[in-house]
């Protein structure tokens, strides 16, 4: 039975892949155990032939040639009576023991060598009983070999001589099956390492068949059925097929459709929300360009009237009319001209970010130069200098970048000291973080500096609040409104314009305007 008890369908995929590696392991483990019996066999029956029969062969043919020399030595003594060959037949009797001892150390419980080994030794002690010892005996008391103990000493000699060959016979009997047997084992190794090989072969053959049926084919059709759905067809349900676990896993991924599904039909809510706002806000926009043209005319009309008639009155009834009456007059006819200003600068600020299609480069000395040329009868009339440095050209609207630099040059000669005015203009290259934008390429600060009255460092911020004024109206003329022109105009072209500390007298006020198109012109100063 399964883990859900529903048998192997409900195994999950890891107990899948557990019981389908366990049995390739098992079967694996099999092929090994008999690999490793068949060459402990073949190791046996190699030490057997290295260690046991082949010593064996060499120590029998050792006892050959020692049987052989006693044999000789004892014939040679015979027939000479020289000492010496004694010599030698006791060191063929002393080979002879030691390569019997040997053999039955080796081969003595092997089937019938043993029995044969003892045929040879009681053979070889015949031998020496009748023939080798009674011939010794038989020379050293001077008297020759007699005929029959010789030909007697042949024949056995010759039955030692059958018996070694017996056992002979019986060891290379005996090598070749062992000869036999390892090869047998040999091939039988072999055979067991190529169906091992096989086996390994047809277990990996079975490993990718069980992985492409119960992993990769389901987990391919899930991946097909989420990309359709990541494709854009959100109704395309995904189905997990296999194991319990890829059927949940495809329904997790069937419940984010749905969960997707239920945010797209709440975005394209969201969606027609925003459209009918963007409707309300187009029309807001055209009702505003209304106001504005209402402003500029209709509005206008009114105060020209009350500042015409004003003066008329003045200029018919001059005779008839005191002091206070003139005073009255001149109130009203500057509060009307104020009110005209007032209007021109709100419709100016209001039309600032409208859009960008004026954009050109724009040589910023050139406008400066035009600027001082406007300027030309309040700079003579203040004795005022205004002293241009190199400006470079950006990027914007030729008209709004003057107005701005009117601006500034203006309250300069508005709020001046007893001294004669003196303005300074001059652009520097920095790296556009460092200036305070957005990004890291280049922009040029232009810096506008005079020796006025200064600015508290503590009203930085709200000097360019519109309507925002420091000083009373009767002291310096205004609407408050052009530092925050200056503001939503550079901002408008994507950069920022502060006032700098300075130490009295003086205020230096400076703008920074991204130089994304000459990028060229130079390497940022690191100040």
């Amino acid at each position: 039975m399964g883990e859900d008890g529903r048998g192997p369908a409900g195994w999950t995929l890891r107990t899948r892949l557990v019981v389908l590696l366990a049995t390739l392991a098992g079967l694996l483990a099999a092929t090994l155990v008999v690999q490793l019996v068949l060459q402990a066999r073949q190791r046996d029956v190699r030490n057997d032939l290295v260690n046991r029969i082949d010593p064996a062969v060499v120590a029998l043919g050792d006892l050959r040639a020692a049987t052989a020399d006693q044999d000789s030595s004892v014939r040679g003594y015979a027939l000479g009576g020289e000492p010496a060959f004694l010599s030698s037949y006791e060191e063929g009797r002393q080979a002879a023991d030691e390569a019997l001892a040997r053999l039955d150390d080796l081969v003595g419980g092997v089937g019938d060598v043993g029995g044969t080994l003892d045929v040879v030794a009681g053979r070889v002690d015949d031998w020496q009983a009748t023939f080798a010892e009674p011939a010794i005996a038989v020379t050293r008391a001077g008297t020759p070999v007699s005929e029959a103990v010789d030909t007697g000493g042949r024949s056995r000699f010759a039955a030692v001589r059958v018996a070694i060959d017996d056992v002979g016979l019986e060891l290379d009997d005996r090598r070749e099956a062992a000869i036999g047997d390892l090869d047998d084992a040999a091939r039988r190794a072999s055979l067991a390492m190529v169906v091992q090989t096989l086996g390994l072969v047809i277990s990996g053959a079975v490993i990718m068949v069980a992985l492409a049926r119960v992993v990769v084919g389901p987990i391919e059709r899930l991946g097909r059925d989420a990309r359709v759905v990541a494709g854009g067809d959100l109704d395309h349900v995904v189905r997990g097929e296999g194991s319990p676990d890829l059927v949940r896993l495809g329904a997790d991924v069937d419940a984010m459709r749905l969960r997707i599904l239920a945010e797209v039909d709440q975005l394209n809510a969201a969606s027609g929300d925003l459209f009918r706002q963007a409707d309300e806000l187009a029309r807001s926009n055209a009702d505003l360009e209304q106001f504005a043209y209402v402003a500029s005319h209709d509005l206008q009309e009114p105060l020209r009237k009350v500042a015409g008639f004003c003066q008329l009155l003045q200029m018919r009834y001059a005779d008839q009319l005191d002091e206070r009456a003139n005073e009255y007059i001149h109130y009203a006819v500057d509060g009307a001209k104020r009110m005209q200003d007032l209007i021109n600068d709100l419709l100016t600020f209001s039309r600032v970010g409208r859009t960008s299609d004026a954009f050109q480069r724009v040589d910023l000395g050139a406008v400066v130069r035009d600027v001082v040329e406007v300027l030309g009868p309040a700079i003579e009339e203040s004795n005022a200098t205004v002293v241009v440095g190199d400006l470079p050209e950006v990027t914007g609207d030729r008209r709004l970048l003057g107005a701005t630099v009117q601006n500034l040059i203006s309250n300069a000669l508005k709020f001046r000291t007893e001294e004669p005015p003196l303005v300074t203009i001059d652009a520097t290259l920095r790296d556009g973080a460092d200036a305070g934008l957005a990004g890291d390429g280049p922009a040029w600060v232009i810096t506008v500096a005079d020796n006025g009255i200064g600015i508290d460092p503590d009203y930085g911020e709200q000097i360019f609040t519109i309507f925002k004024r420091l000083h009373n109206r009767t002291e310096y003329a205004g609407t408050g409104i052009g530092l925050a022109l200056a503001k939503k105009i550079v901002e408008y072209h994507g950069g920022r314009i502060w006032l700098e500390p300075t130490p009295p007298p003086g205020a230096t006020f400076k703008i920074a305007l991204p130089d994304t198109d000459s990028p060229e012109r130079g390497t940022p100063d690191a100040d």
